[in-house]
């Protein structure tokens, strides 16, 4: 499975907008075949914040649906299926308010944000309710993956947690490439 990147149609008057921002239908018709079962939401107050880059492991592994409430941020996700033409490769996007764009991340992938501006919201669907004994990260600035931060050279705002990750090279993954290379399929909907 790809990512996909997903804008919602919006529909605007002069009192505001709406939009439907999940069917699980549309989805499905998408090809994405989990089953959503726990929403997280995250407030990052400082821009530069940086999350990530994070996932669960097998049996516990999750698939997520990102997007931005308010702010903006810019998204990675990171192929770790063994096998993979393109594993330890980086895909990122801008997710905002303004754009109402959604990013899904199939399991086998880390994942981490950067925040773009101040008082950055994301709420993001999870394919598995979170395990610690699962929870594992991979360090944000890994020269082996070399995801290109939107940073301008600023530090970012790390958790302890964060700090401590280890590089992609002491990771023994036990996600498996299921055929499909990452790429970044979009679609309006």
């Amino acid at each position: 499975m790809s990512l996909i990147l997903f804008t919602p149609k919006r529909f605007s008057d002069p009192r505001g907008s709406f939009s439907e921002t999940f069917r699980h239908d549309v989805w499905n018709g998408l090809g994405v075949q989990d089953a959503f079962v726990q929403d997280n939401q995250s407030l990052s107050n400082p821009k530069d914040t940086l999350r990530g880059l994070h996932f669960q492991l097998p049996p516990k592994g999750q698939a997520k649906l990102v997007r931005c409430l308010r702010g903006s941020l810019y998204d990675v996700a990171v192929d770790l299926r063994r096998g993979s033409p393109t594993y330890g490769q980086w895909l990122g996007t801008e997710l905002s308010a303004d754009n109402g764009r959604q990013l899904y991340i199939p399991v086998g992938f880390a994942h981490g944000f950067v925040t773009l501006e101040p008082e950055t919201e994301v709420l993001y669907k999870v394919s598995s309710y979170y395990a610690p004994d699962c929870d594992r990260g991979l360090a944000w600035d890994d020269p082996a993956i070399g995801v290109e931060w939107p940073l301008g050279g600023r530090e970012p705002l790390l958790s302890d947690k964060d700090t401590r990750q280890p590089a992609l090279a002491d990771f023994d993954s036990p996600f498996v490439y299921d055929g499909t290379p990452m790429t970044l399929r979009e679609v309006t909907g």
